[in-house]
C-alpha cells in the first residue's frame, strides 16, 4: 500500500472509530440529527455504533491481512449507502447528511485504495 493509501486508510480507521463510538455512547450532539432523519435512539447502539466500530477496526486489522480490510471498506461503504439514503427519505439534508456523504466518500476512496493493483 502506498503512503497515500495507508494515510487515507489510517484517516478512515479515526473517523470510523470516533463516530462509532459517538453512536455507542449515545453522544448527545448527534442526538438531533438522528432525530431528523427518524431513527430511533435505541439504534445507536446496535446497529449504528456496532457496525462502525466493527468497520474501523476491520479496516484496521486490514493493515495486516487486507482482505479483512477490503470487507471492511465494502461493509462502510454499504452501511453509508444506507445513512445518505435514510437522510433523504426523511428529507433531512442537514450537516448529518452532509457528512453521511463525507463519510460515504472517505469510505469509498479508502476501498479503492486497499484493492489489489
Amino acid at each position: 500500500m502506498s503512503t497515500a493509501g495507508l494515510a487515507v486508510t489510517l484517516f478512515a480507521i479515526a473517523a470510523n472509530g470516533f463516530s462509532g463510538i459517538a453512536a455507542l455512547l449515545h453522544f448527545r450532539p448527534i442526538l438531533a440529527g438522528m432525530a431528523k432523519a427518524d431513527v430511533p435512539e435505541s439504534w445507536l447502539t446496535f446497529p449504528i455504533g456496532t457496525l462502525k466500530t466493527a468497520g474501523a477496526l476491520g479496516l484496521a486489522a486490514g493493515l495486516a491481512f487486507p482482505p479483512i480490510g477490503i470487507s471492511a471498506a465494502i461493509g462502510l461503504v454499504l452501511f453509508f449507502v444506507c445513512a445518505v439514503y435514510t437522510h433523504i427519505r426523511a428529507s433531512d439534508y442537514s450537516a448529518q447528511f452532509m457528512l453521511a456523504i463525507g463519510f460515504l466518500g472517505l469510505n469509498v476512496a479508502t476501498l479503492v485504495v486497499t484493492l489489489p493493483t
